[in-house]
């Protein structure tokens, strides 16, 4: 069951959620995921302290996913595509522009 999130409204679902994954797609095609706490700035999910492989991945292929696992057991996932903006060596950082989010949890 998937529930449309409004990017205005971003901010305040991010609130009710701790750490997200970060998922990237290598040369090989394949996903690379890293837990991440992603901050809001400007509408943009700032995150930072980024290792080689996933800045490697980003900027070879910018479009990622963020997902946030539920807080409880039945709760919902928010989930995020985005596209990294912009990048900044000295933190190892990425900001990445949201484009579509939803809520989402097993049917039932």
């Amino acid at each position: 069951m998937s529930v449309p999130v409004d990017l205005d409204e971003l901010g305040q679902q991010l609130e009710a959620f701790g750490f997200a994954y970060l998922l990237t797609v290598g040369d090989g095609l394949r996903a690379h995921a890293v837990a991440v706490r992603p901050a809001l700035a400007d509408g943009q999910l700032v995150v930072e302290g980024l290792g080689r492989r996933t800045l490697a991945n980003l900027q070879a292929r910018p479009d990622v996913s963020l997902v946030w696992p539920p807080v409880e057991e039945g709760g919902y996932s928010l989930i995020l595509d985005g596209r990294a903006a912009s990048f900044h060596e000295e933190s190892r950082g990425v900001r990445v522009a949201p484009e579509h989010a939803v809520l989402h949890r097993p049917a039932g």
